[in-house]
């Protein structure tokens, strides 16, 4: 092992997991938990069928019966591996849906067709569920392949296997860590007091990463919504100024019949705060049918935060408050005879 630096950090450079490795790790890990292992081929295969042929930019990867739980994806047609295709490396492959619709045109059933892939001929027993290309994902552009399959097509040879373990609750996440490190260790044949020759990766130091960066857009958010606001304050006192100017004869005829300077500041306040609260309330409608919309486009479940709609509603009071009580207290002021002058 050997060390080097990235960007001022120390980084360790580790020998790859072998498959007897891995074997080892199964053998030993007796967590109650799900697990995986899968290796990565090649990202530059090309498919082809009957004349059609893909771009040499599909990734192959190969897998166990439970990766595809793992790693939350959905087959739309066919089935998983079976145990038998598994162990012996037969040439069976689950498509992603963009090699389908390259190589099987006309809504045609891949399903039990056979395709040419890094010069073996395979048969086509899944399509995975649509889910889209990201940058350094192929989601939808690649295929899977049985481990051992990989192994006989693309050879052993500084192929890297990972090792995937899916726990049956949270509290369980850290005491199976610490038991597959054990084990890995083993398997790896690490001497006692030696660092780690191998990385691990939870979910929670995902998640962890992921609430980072919703807390850096929520805080930019915050900070774009009270300069909005104090925009939006200083819009409404300019129209309860506008409305006072307009309104000043009326202000001097209610006063000579008899309306105190209490009741003239009430009455603009009121009104400053229900043109405020509609505003929020408009406002919060809008959010929540706009967040329904992108929930249902991109497929998952949206909570109302009631929340932060109670912060809305409060946040639009006050601002209406502070917005409406100078235009409320001009008008209070206004001389009742100079105020039937005013023309």
């Amino acid at each position: 092992m050997g060390q080097g630096m990235r960007h001022g950090k120390v980084e360790r450079k580790v020998d790859v997991i072998s498959l007897d490795q891995a074997n080892r790790f199964f053998e030993l890990f007796d967590f109650p938990s799900k697990t995986s292992l899968s290796v990565f081929g090649t990202a530059t295969a090309t498919a082809e069928r009957n004349g059609e042929k893909t771009n040499p930019n599909i990734s192959v990867l190969g897998c166990d019966q439970n990766y595809l739980s793992l790693s939350s994806y959905e087959l739309s047609q066919g089935r998983n591996f079976s145990e038998f295709e598994e162990t012996s490396g037969l040439n069976v492959v689950i498509c992603g849906s963009d090699v389908v619709k390259t190589l099987f045109k006309g809504g045609q059933s891949p399903i039990g067709q056979t395709i040419a892939m890094s010069g073996q001929m395979y048969l086509v027993v899944g399509v995975l569920k649509e889910k889209g290309n990201t940058f350094g994902f192929a989601g939808d552009n690649q295929c899977l392949v049985p481990v051992s399959n990989v192994k006989k097509v693309f050879g052993d040879k500084e192929k890297e296997y990972q090792i995937s373990v899916a726990v049956n609750t949270p509290e369980e996440l850290q005491t199976a860590s610490e038991k597959a490190i054990e084990v890995m260790r083993i398997a790896r044949a690490d001497k006692p007091g030696a660092e780690n020759s191998f990385e691990i990766r939870m979910s929670n130091g995902l998640v962890e990463k992921l609430m980072g960066l919703i807390s850096g857009v929520t805080l930019g958010g915050m900070a774009i919504g009270i300069i909005t606001l104090i925009g939006a304050g200083i819009g409404l006192m300019n129209i309860m100024l506008v409305s006072v100017n307009e309104r000043t004869r009326e202000i001097g005829v209610r006063k000579s019949l008899g309306a105190t300077s209490k009741i003239i500041r009430q009455q603009f306040l009121i009104e400053s705060i229900i043109i405020g609260q509609w505003g929020g309330w408009i406002g919060t409608v809008f959010g929540v049918l706009v967040g329904n919309v992108v929930s249902l486009v991109i497929g998952v479940g949206f909570t109302v935060p009631w929340g932060w709609l109670i912060f809305a509603v409060v946040l639009s009071f006050i601002t209406s408050v502070l917005s409406g009580y100078y235009p409320a207290k001009r008008a209070a002021a206004l001389d009742p005879i100079e105020a039937l002058r005013y023309e």
